[in-house]
């Protein structure tokens, strides 16, 4: 390259990136050494809607588990929702595991360099498949997550809310223009961890950016105004009962989740419509009978779309026999003791209830490990929690709005 393409290079866009990238850039993170194909795909497929800090727990104890496509393919939809519990829209658990058996089948247990093949594989789009390509290959693939929408809707002033069709294609054609000719893994990383730390959604920090000299919003001083913001639109309350069914021995009823819907083929205690005869539902469910003791305290949980209001209903079996012989019949059914099972996967506010609401209640939850395991705690003490549950403050709640650096919201 001459003197002047190499001037050129590094005034243009891309240059003042990776000049930036090279001295203030995230160059630890864990999926970046070694850069595989599988931790770059685990990591972006971890990292949709979910922030970097809450992320990195969560792929350091799934990769100590399942290190490749192969043993994440070979192991069993339980154990990979249960490490994937706290994290959030459980769609991406699911279509995991499906994706590293496709791999595995497909493409001999090797992520496809192939954009088209990539994007094939359940759970990754485009701007997911650009991501993983470029990072673990060095292919030249733009990417289009929300963080860099948001630094290209500012750079080009490009009006609209990202998710119409017609903004979503000029900014793709802006990401595409602005890709450099080499260094593509570093490129994608820092165009990311741009929007990630500096040009964040709220107090943008301006006059530390490296193409803010030619950043249209910020020339004209909108920068506030990029992106538009998703049209408002009122989010529906919905009401459910929650069943926690004892049995004599302190054991709840719980079932598998559709593998559709929320919390999707995660266990969780059964629901019943608001109103809803619960004395009916499990006669004809799961063939058992119970007394309803006591109505708890309900409780709400935020998804993307809509709020969920959950009436906890407490019941205890009359026939526990029956029941059992009931149960054991269906494998999507069963009984669970806190204090003596292991955890299955379960939806973190449901875990939350049972470990903080039900625990005023002849305490049914899971004690610390003890050398007396009929020592009683503290109700202040810490219940065990599933494997995946220590890092689930933050994503218990869903939707995740943009948060300050270090977050990611990246479309599947």
């Amino acid at each position: 390259m001459s003197a002047a393409a190499t001037a050129a290079a590094s005034d243009s866009f891309a240059g003042r990136l990776l000049a930036w990238f090279d001295v203030h850039g995230r160059h630890g993170l864990p999926w970046q050494a070694p850069r595989t194909a599988y931790r770059v795909w685990l990591s972006e497929v971890m990292l949709q809607q979910t922030q970097v800090a809450t992320v990195i727990p969560y792929f350091e104890r799934f990769v100590a588990r399942f290190p490749d496509f192969t043993s994440l393919a070979a192991a069993d939809i339980d154990e990979v929702l249960a490490l994937w519990a706290g994290l959030g829209y459980y769609a991406r658990g699911r279509n995991l595991h499906a994706a590293a058996k496709q791999v595995v089948s497909l493409h001999r247990g090797d992520m496809p360099d192939d954009i088209e093949a990539a994007q094939a594989l359940p759970g990754v789009g485009r701007s997911t498949a650009a991501a993983i390509l470029a990072q673990a290959y060095g292919s030249r693939h733009a990417i289009l997550d929300g963080n860099v929408k948001r630094v290209l809707a500012r750079h080009a002033a490009i009006p609209g809310w990202p998710g119409e069709p017609k903004v979503a294609a000029k900014l793709w054609m802006v990401s595409e223009r602005h890709l450099p000719q080499t260094r593509l893994a570093d490129y994608t990383q820092a165009i990311m961890d741009l929007g990630a730390t500096l040009c964040s959604a709220r107090q943008p920090s301006c006059e530390r950016c490296p193409v803010a000299a030619d950043c249209a919003a910020s020339l004209a001083g909108r920068i506030d105004e990029f992106p538009a913001s998703k049209p408002a639109k009122a989010r529906p309350l919905r009401r459910q009962q929650l069943l926690v069914v004892e049995d004599a021995e302190g054991a709840i009823l719980i079932e598998r989740r559709p593998p559709a819907g929320i919390w999707g083929g995660l266990w969780c205690l059964p629901v019943a419509a608001e109103g809803e005869a619960i004395d009916e539902l499990l006669r004809a469910a799961h063939g058992i009978e119970i007394e309803q003791l006591e109505t708890l305290p309900s409780f709400r949980h935020a998804f993307t779309h809509f709020e969920l209001e959950l009436q906890p209903q407490r019941c205890r079996l009359r026939a526990e026999a029956t029941a059992a012989m009931a149960l054991r019949e269906r494998p999507e059914q069963r009984w669970l003791n806190m204090r003596r099972d292991p955890l299955p996967g379960l939806p973190a506010p449901v875990l939350q209830f049972l470990n903080t609401r039900l625990r005023a209640d002849d305490d049914p939850c899971p004690e610390p490990s003890t050398a007396s395991s009929s020592a009683r705690k503290p109700k202040a003490s810490t219940a065990p929690r599933s494997p995946a549950s220590s890092a689930r403050s933050s994503t218990s709640k869903s939707p995740r709005k943009p948060g300050p650096a270090g977050s990611r919201t990246r479309p599947a």
